[in-house]
């Protein structure tokens, strides 16, 4: 694997988008309250960066495999926590 600037460029580029998640996984945890956040919108996403995963795959590009790693499962989260508070009478 080459780490040249633009494998650098990927790897900043993930993490800027994926740090997007961190605050709403954050207020979800401390309020107990999703009720605000459809089930479609980290579904679709979740399923869009699955797409993306395989491509980084295919195409053997860490900072992609990272980036959609990563953004996969804190859009799996989402979703189990806003089920889990849902049943708990929070959301």
């Amino acid at each position: 694997m080459d780490f040249d600037i633009f494998t650098f460029l990927g790897f900043a580029a993930g993490t800027v988008t994926s740090i997007g998640f961190i605050p709403q996984l954050i207020r979800g945890y401390r309020t107990k309250k999703l009720y605000d956040i459809s089930y479609w919108m980290p579904l679709v996403l979740a399923s869009g960066m699955l797409l993306w995963l395989f491509y980084g795959f295919v195409r053997n590009d860490i900072a992609i495999i990272a980036a959609n790693s990563f953004g996969v499962s804190c859009n799996i989260l989402l979703i189990g926590m806003k089920k889990w508070y849902a049943l708990k009478g929070g959301s």
